[in-house]
């Protein structure tokens, strides 16, 4: 008898596959294969090498706390011409000396 859960008895096909069911389908699943004979299927989540740094610290604290503070202030409407200004103001001008040097 089959539970609702997908408990219940697989047979093993001439192929050597079983079908677990729609629920599985396109998942990946870590086969762990016991002394006694029993396999243990684990859903797994697989992550890009060039993406693992996102789970280290201390980069894994700062996205948390720059997706916290997103979802704490929203988008709003920038002032163009106030942010130009600044970053002219902030950056020398081409030729210019910077002071202290010839």
């Amino acid at each position: 008898m089959q539970h609702e859960s997908g408990d219940g008895l697989k047979v093993v096909g001439a192929s050597g596959q079983i079908s677990l069911g729609k629920r599985y389908a396109g998942k990946a699943l870590r086969v762990e294969t016991r002394d006694d004979g029993t396999i243990l299927l684990t859903p797994v989540v697989l992550v890009p090498e060039s993406q693992m740094w996102t789970l280290a610290e201390p980069d894994r604290s700062r996205i948390s706390r720059g997706m916290a503070w997103a979802g704490d202030n929203p988008p709003r409407k920038s002032e163009l011409a106030a942010l130009s200004a600044k970053a002219g103001a902030d950056r020398p001008r081409r030729g210019a000396r910077r002071r202290g040097k010839p």
